[in-house]
Formats: C-alpha cells, structure tokens, sequence
C-alpha cells in the first residue's frame, strides 16, 4: 500500500521586516497573518510568473514577425552590404 502523502507544501519559519502599525491594522482582520501574507506572496509571485510569461510571448510574436519579414523581402542592409 502506497503511504498517503500530504498535499500541504512544507512550510519554514522566515525574518520578514514589517511596518508594525499595518501588522496591528492587519490583525484587526485576520487571526492568522502568516497564512495571509503567505496567500498575498503566492498571488504576487503567480502575477509575476504571468507578466513574465506574457512579455516571452510578445518578445516570440515579434522575433516571429521579424523573421516573416525578413524571409519575404530581406534584410534592409543587404543593398547596402559592402562585403
């Protein structure tokens, strides 16, 4: 029998510098700032990870159509090649 394993990522005690007046207005809303915050990093990082992956499209798309370009009519520089 395969032992159960547990879908909770591991979790590790972290030194985070906080404003102390926004962590007493935070707990004012929540009873568990860690689990907060740690929701609030993983939205940011998955924002990020989609910024970053929206930018490698449109760096493809364009290195793409450049490409098209350069197939159909040439580079600019070739009438003007002294080689």
């Amino acid at each position: 029998m395969k032992p159960a394993s547990n879908p909770q990522p591991s979790k590790r005690p972290f030194n985070l510098l906080l404003n102390d007046s926004t962590v007493k207005q935070a707990r004012s809303f929540t009873n568990n700032l860690s689990a907060t915050v740690d929701a609030l990093l993983a939205d940011y990082v998955a924002k990020q990870n989609e910024q970053r992956l929206a930018k490698q499209n449109q760096g493809d798309a364009i290195a793409e159509a450049w490409n098209t370009f350069h197939t159909a009519h040439g580079s600019f520089a070739d009438d003007f090649s002294t080689l």
